[in-house]
C-alpha cells in the first residue's frame, strides 16, 4: 500500500506538471501581468509597478489549486533597462511550489515606434510534498518515516519581447536547468519514476490594441504555453474598454482540440493609478460536472513616470 502510494505522488509530481504547464503558476487574466509571463517585460513601461493576483482553481473540488502572486517591475531612470522581481505560491493538496525570481532586461529601439527587449530571470523555487493525510490512510502500516519533504532548485527563463504603442508579441523559456523534481525518490528507489526532469516551457504570448472611437478601445490578446512532447494549451480573450476606466472582455482556454474553460472578466482603473481585475472561468472540460468554476482577483498599483520617453508602451 505504502508503496503504491509512493507512486502515484512520484507520477503526478513528474507528469501533471509537465503536461498542463503548472510550474509557472496559471492566471486568466494574464495580458494585466505578462512580466510574469516573460522577464523582458520589466523595463518597457516608463514607471514602476506592482502586480499580484489570487487564483482559485476548480472550486468545489477538494484540495484545488490556489495560487498567489506578487511582483513588482520598472525601468531604469536614465539607461534602456529594466530591472523587478516577483515571488508565488502555489498550492495542490498535499503537493506546493514556492518561488522567487529576479529579472534584468534591456531595450532597444528598431526604428520608429517599434522596440525590442531581452530578459533574464534568476531564482530559486521550492517544492514540497506533505504526505500526513496519507499517513492517515496508511492502515495497517506504520506509515511514512517523514510527512513532509522539501527540495530546493535554482531555475532560469530568458525572453524576448517585441512592442509598440498598440501591438506586442514575446517568446520566453522557462525551465532553463532542466531540474530533477524526483522529490521522493531517495525513499524507496525500486518503485519510484527515475530522472524527472522537468522540460523548458515556452510562453508565446501577443496583442494588439485598436481604437474604435473616443470611449471604447478593443484589445485582443492571446497566450500559447507548450512543453515538448506535449500539446498545446491556448488562451484567445479579448476585452472592451470604455474612456480607459472600465473594461469587460471574454476569453476561451483550449489544450490541442479539448477545450478548457470559457473565462468572463471585468476591471476598473481608478485614477490611471489603481487597476482592479476579477474573471471567472467556466469548466467545459471532463472535471466541468465536479468544478464549480475558477475565481481570480488582480490588483495593480502604477507610479508616477521615472523615465520620460517618445515611446511609451500604452497598451495598458
Amino acid at each position: 500500500m505504502k508503496r503504491i502510494i509512493l507512486t502515484l505522488f512520484a507520477g503526478a509530481l513528474l507528469i501533471a506538471p509537465s503536461a498542463n504547464a503548472q510550474l509557472l503558476p496559471q492566471f486568466s487574466q494574464y495580458m494585466f501581468n505578462d512580466y510574469m509571463l516573460n522577464p523582458a517585460v520589466g523595463g518597457t513601461n516608463d514607471y514602476w509597478q506592482i502586480k499580484t493576483n489570487y487564483r482559485y482553481q476548480f472550486a468545489g473540488i477538494k484540495d484545488a489549486p490556489q495560487t498567489f502572486m506578487l511582483g513588482g517591475y520598472g525601468p531604469h531612470k536614465v539607461m534602456p533597462m529594466g530591472y523587478g522581481g516577483y515571488i508565488f505560491n502555489d498550492v495542490t493538496g498535499p503537493i506546493g511550489n514556492m518561488g522567487a525570481y529576479g529579472s534584468y532586461s534591456y531595450n532597444l529601439r528598431i526604428t520608429g515606434d517599434i522596440r525590442i527587449s531581452a530578459g533574464l530571470f534568476l531564482g530559486i523555487v521550492q517544492q514540497k510534498v506533505d504526505l500526513s493525510d496519507v499517513n492517515e490512510l496508511n492502515e495497517g502500516e506504520n506509515g511514512f518515516e517523514n510527512t513532509v519533504y522539501k527540495k530546493m532548485y535554482p531555475d532560469a527563463s530568458l525572453g524576448v519581447y517585441l512592442y509598440t504603442s498598440q501591438y506586442y508579441a514575446g517568446i520566453a523559456f522557462h525551465h532553463l536547468f532542466f531540474n530533477n523534481l524526483s522529490l521522493l525518490d531517495k525513499y524507496d528507489d525500486d518503485y519510484l519514476v527515475k530522472d524527472g526532469r522537468v522540460k523548458p516551457h515556452f510562453y508565446i504570448q501577443g496583442g494588439y490594441k485598436y481604437n474604435i472611437d473616443r470611449n471604447f478601445d478593443l484589445e485582443p490578446s492571446i497566450l500559447i504555453k507548450t512543453v515538448p512532447n506535449y500539446d498545446f494549451m491556448t488562451d484567445i480573450n479579448c476585452r472592451v474598454i470604455y474612456q480607459k476606466m472600465v473594461w469587460g472582455g471574454l476569453g476561451f482556454r483550449y489544450n490541442f482540440k479539448n477545450p478548457e474553460a470559457v473565462i468572463a472578466f471585468v476591471g476598473y482603473n481608478y485614477n490611471d493609478m489603481i487597476n482592479i481585475g476579477y474573471s471567472y472561468d467556466v469548466t467545459i472540460s471532463k472535471l466541468s460536472n465536479a468544478s464549480n468554476g475558477s475565481h481570480e482577483i488582480m490588483l495593480g498599483v502604477k507610479f508616477e513616470d521615472i523615465r520620460k520617453s517618445k515611446s511609451k508602451r500604452k497598451i495598458r
